[in-house]
């Protein structure tokens, strides 16, 4: 089976938790996730398997939208409800109009310290590793990330319900202890649940429960996804059936043996077809007014 799954995950439970189970549940083991989501956490959680997982950066990469609710005035070691309280201040006086305002300055590019109990590798290993073993005195490098929107949905009793759409790399936890800070009452994430994964929505996921009994039934492949669907933003280019060999043993392919669909650019990545099969993504080459088609990622 090669394709990709859609998983809503469970809270308790890791990414490479649920790739464990998705490799018993498929009976395979090329299987892997594209990118980790907390612990802690539920929600969207692409899943590659076989050939699929030559795609999975590509869905690493794109932006992700969150729903998380930050608790002020209580701050933890973990940034998260589930870390151990290191402080607590009384935020009876912050107004709403002082969070709106404050939750507008973390809109854009903004720079952000990822927290100590997270999966990022200090000298090959995870800092959660080196925070549990009591070094906590670990330099973190902060890193420019995109808050591309966020906006509050509610605030009810010093917490705050919102939703965010970040760029890769961009830790909710993070935002909701620096969010706190520029209150000046501390603040943690109580709650994060990913809506969204690049084009995966948790609208279309699946549970493990439902995928185990649809494999039981022998009806896995009709939950999974194909692997060009990420691939949303790529134009599609078509082989013809006679150049079919020498694009899947790796050769450049001339435009006598292409179907073309657009006016391509040069170095533009397109996703690739062979009787009305995906195969590959390819790149565009312009030479001397004519287009020429590279494998960059062979599916054959």
């Amino acid at each position: 089976m090669n394709g990709i799954l859609n998983i809503l995950k469970p809270t308790g439970m890791t990414s490479h938790d649920v790739v464990s189970r998705v490799r018993r549940i498929a009976n395979m083991k090329k299987v892997g996730h594209t990118g980790t989501l907390d612990p802690n956490a539920s929600g969207v959680l692409p899943i590659c398997l076989g050939k699929a997982t030559k795609i999975a950066e590509l869905i690493l990469n794109k932006e992700k939208t969150y729903i998380g609710e930050l608790t002020l005035g209580i701050q933890t070691d973990t940034y998260d409800s589930f870390g151990k309280v290191i402080q607590k201040k009384d935020p009876t006086h912050i107004t709403e109009e002082d969070i709106y305002s404050v939750f507008e300055k973390f809109k854009g590019e903004i720079t952000q310290t990822p927290p100590i109990y997270s999966a990022i590798k200090v000298n090959g290993k995870r800092l959660y590793e080196l925070a549990r073993s009591g070094q906590t005195d670990v330099e973190i490098k902060s890193r420019k990330v995109l808050v591309k929107d966020i906006k509050i949905k509610s605030i009810d009793n010093q917490k705050v319900l919102f939703e965010a759409t970040v760029s890769k790399g961009t830790y909710i936890r993070s935002l909701c202890k620096d969010i706190g800070d520029e209150l000046g009452v501390g603040a943690h994430m109580s709650f994060l649940l990913r809506t969204k994964s690049g084009n995966f929505d948790i609208k279309n996921t699946y549970t493990l429960e439902e995928l185990e009994q649809a494999s039981k039934e022998s009806k896995l492949q009709y939950y999974i996804l194909g692997i060009d669907y990420p691939l949303v933003n790529y134009r599609r280019i078509d082989v013809k059936q006679s150049a079919y060999k020498a694009f899947s043993n790796g050769n450049t392919i001339y435009q006598k043996g292409l179907i073309i669909n657009h006016k391509y650019n040069d170095e533009e990545l397109v996703k690739v077809y062979i009787d009305d099969k995906f195969c590959a993504i390819g790149k565009i080459k312009i030479q001397d007014n004519n287009m020429l088609l590279k494998s960059h990622k062979l599916f054959i």
